[in-house]
Formats: C-alpha cells, structure tokens, sequence
C-alpha cells in the first residue's frame, strides 16, 4: 500500500454516495487519517443535494477492528475518543441518511459506527463484540449513540462478557436494522432501503431523520465529554496497557483466570 491510495474510497452512483472502508494492513482499525478521510466522504455527500442515501461498507472480512491501538498512547489522551466522538456525531448529523453495510466482523469501536448509522444490514459473514472488556476498558464514547438503541438487557450482557454474537441477535438486540441469511440477501435488502430513500425529498429526509435521532443527539450534548475523559482515563491506565500488551502479543492478559 502506498501513501497515495485512500483508506476510505468514495463514490456516487444513482443517488447514493459509498464509503468504503479499505485498510486492510489494520484490518479497517480507527486510525486518524481514516476518521479523516470517513469525514471528508460524509461532507462530499452532505454537500451533494442529488444524494439520497450514504452507504457505509467495507472491503474484506473485517467492516472495522476498533481503535487503532498503535495510536493509544500520546500526550493527550483525550485525542483519540474525542475524535471517534466527532467522527459518530459526523455521521449522525448528516443530512443523509446513512446505511452500514457489514458482512464482516465488527468490534469495539467499530459497533459506534454501526450504531451511529440510521439503518444497519447485516450480512451471514457478520460477527460483533464489545471486546473492551477484556483489554481493561469499557465501550465509553461508543456508548453515546449505542445506548439509546440497544436493548437493555443485552447491552449489560455483551458489555460486561466481550462475547462475539450474529447477525440475528444484532438484530434482537437493535443493534442493526435487517440480517441478511445471505450475500444475495443482504444486496437485496439494500436495494430495498434504497430504493425507498431515492423516493424521499431531501428536506424529508433530513427532518425526518432528526427526528429519529433525538434521543441520541440528547446522549451527545450530555454525556459526551464525560465519556471521553472515561475512556481517557482506561487507556492510559496500567491494566489497559497490559490488556493491549495481552492481545498484541496474542497471550492472555494477567487478569484472566
């Protein structure tokens, strides 16, 4: 991979805007420039009054790891939370309604994406997990559009297990709007969404999706700088530096028993 090649690749066709994740050396990791770039695709849609709908994809088998953890540490700790904050509120505040698209596996911080998206099609290849459990943290700032969506009872289990769950219990849970049984499925559910979104205006639409996402704007304005000093503080403690240090070297943290 050069430089040159983006990590999010964006393109528009029939109305709708795509951003593809393709950061296959992190398996599409959080890293800066692929907020960055996340950022850049969501204003080139917003910006185009023929676009629809924006679609949240990915290449490979993973739609996206989490943070990227060899950009954990630095002199403020803060930098990282705050801009996946910034990068799920981007998405939430886009005029656009956007659609995730997973058919990989999704973890940590890459279900606040999931989450912060206006409707989620799940594929058979899909697998989930709040993996910060088990590396000293907690799923802190992807709470902010998650917990408004989630089934209670299952946010505590898989919160405090890390368990890997599918796309039907994704789906039990409102973690994302359809599974799909399979790839012919899951494109058909696509289109379906689509085609019902290319028949919206686009004040419509963008009234319309307000709507939808008070309660998580509510969870932004009042929770969210709480939980980046949260998650702030988790990384840089010493039990998560031993938890990242565990799965780097893929051996089993000090804690576990």
């Amino acid at each position: 991979m050069t430089s040159a090649e983006p990590l999010v690749r964006v393109t528009t066709a029939d109305a709708v805007t795509t951003l593809t994740l393709d950061s296959p050396h992190n398996r599409n990791a959080l890293s800066s420039r692929l907020m960055s770039e996340l950022h850049a695709g969501l204003a080139v849609a917003a910006a185009d009054r023929d676009v629809r709908a924006v679609v949240l994809t990915h290449t490979g088998k993973v739609f996206c790891a989490g943070a990227d953890l060899s950009e954990a540490t630095g002199a403020d700790p803060t930098v990282g939370p705050r801009g996946l904050v910034e990068l799920q509120k981007a998405i939430v505040d886009c005029t656009k309604p956007v659609i995730a698209v997973v058919d990989g596996h999704a973890r940590a911080g890459g279900l606040g994406l999931i989450g912060a998206a206006d409707l989620a099609v799940a594929g058979p290849a899909a697998t989930f997990a709040f993996t910060e459990v088990r590396l000293g943290l907690a799923p802190a700032v992807i709470s902010l559009p998650l917990r408004p969506k989630l089934e209670p009872r299952a946010a505590s289990r898989y919160y405090l297990t890390g368990e890997v769950f599918g796309a039907a219990e994704a789906a039990r849970i409102g973690l994302v709007t359809q599974a799909a049984g399979s790839t012919e499925d899951t494109g058909v559910a696509l289109k379906g969404l689509l085609d019902a979104l290319r028949q919206g205006s686009p004040q419509g639409l963008a009234e319309s999706k307000r709507l939808a996402n008070a309660e998580v704007v509510r969870s932004f304005q009042r929770d969210a700088d709480e939980l980046v000093q949260l998650s702030a503080r988790l990384f840089g403690s010493a039990e998560a530096q031993e938890g990242m240090r565990a799965f780097l070297e893929k051996r089993p943290a000090a804690w576990v028993r």
